[in-house]
């Protein structure tokens, strides 16, 4: 690279591409005599002609049109990736990491009302479980699923999961018909749907709803709650998830409480979380004011979905952790 002379190619290249040593001084910003004289240069160098005249014009040989064929792709892309690194460096831009279902059944369907209030900024949403390393990736925020126990982090709390088991209301008609309203005897009876992932899984709800199972049959494990709350929604079996990922298909009667009477579960599991210095980007602390809202704003309607379902909640558990003794 050191035998190449690029001032002199990109010159030579420019007047190639445009047919004028005049046009090449203009996009360049130089005289005209200074473009020919870095041509006359590149020619001594290579040893060859890299232009001939006819006419009053510029034509290449055929050393000139080979050189001339590899130096303005050349060029071209360089030129591609300075305008892209302009771009990007004008538009602002928010990264953010999420966990799937969250993501898709929650943030996905928002996340467009945000854009509006920032029509000039770009967006990037991973969906995926694994956490963020804030210190080897470039990500702004993760909005996590968990306990909140992520040390050294801001940690937020944005919404609770209401936990209940559901089903469809043929698949809840049919097993109330067949085996009547008592829990343990319905979930018995029942295929249960298990989220394998989820924090408040059946053996904690059975101890601390009371209900007493002989011996719990999971014939389903799903490690997506998307997946457990749609095979119930579709006459599957019974899941135990959480009404905030649910709340259209509650509210449409797709999916309805399988025990009104037993309280619902709730407790802090969604949180913003990112490494304190974030917070001091414009646009993290408008992202979190906004998803703070809008959590606010989805619990109260899930709660108040709920309430008009005849559904009842149980104080709430702290973040420390799930002993079945204290839930």
């Amino acid at each position: 690279m050191r035998d190449i002379n690029l001032k002199a190619t990109e010159y030579f290249e420019a007047v190639a591409r445009l047919g004028t040593v005049t046009r090449a001084a203009g996009e360049l910003g130089v005289s005209p005599s200074a473009v020919s004289q870095q041509i006359r240069l590149l020619e001594t160098q290579l040893g060859i002609r890299l232009f001939r005249r006819e006419k009053r014009r510029l034509v290449l040989t055929q050393d000139g049109d080979r050189l001339f064929q590899v130096t303005t792709q050349a060029f071209g892309a360089l030129r591609n990736a300075r305008n892209a690194i302009g771009r990007q460096r004008d538009m602002r831009s928010l990264s953010l990491r999420v966990s799937p279902t969250f993501g898709v059944r929650w943030l996905g369907t928002r996340i467009a009302r945000f854009a509006e209030l920032h029509p000039d900024w770009a967006i990037r949403v991973d969906a995926t479980p694994d956490y963020s390393s804030f210190e080897t990736e470039a990500i702004d925020l993760d909005l996590r699923y968990g306990q909140g126990d992520w040390a050294g982090l801001t940690v937020e709390p944005l919404m609770h999961d209401l936990v209940l088991p559901m089903a469809s209301p043929a698949y809840r008609d049919r097993l109330v018909a067949e085996v009547g309203a008592d829990p343990a005897e319905l979930l018995t009876a029942a295929r249960l749907i298990d989220s394998v992932k989820s924090l408040l899984r059946w053996d904690l709800w059975l101890a601390a709803t009371g209900v007493t199972l002989a011996l719990p049959q999971y014939p389903f494990r799903f490690d997506r709650s998307s997946m457990a709350l749609e095979m119930a929604r579709e006459g599957g079996g019974v899941a135990l998830d959480s009404a905030a990922l649910c709340l259209p298909q509650l509210a449409e009667g797709s999916l309805v409480p399988l025990f009104p009477t037993l309280p619902v579960i709730e407790f802090p599991a969604y949180w913003f979380v990112c490494p304190p210095r974030h917070l001091n980007r414009r646009i993290v602390g408008r992202f979190h004011g906004w998803i703070e809202g809008a959590a606010k704003e989805h619990e109260a309607e899930t709660r108040a979905c709920l309430t008009a379902l005849g559904c009842s909640f149980a104080p709430p558990v702290p973040q420390a952790g799930f002993d079945p003794d204290t839930l």
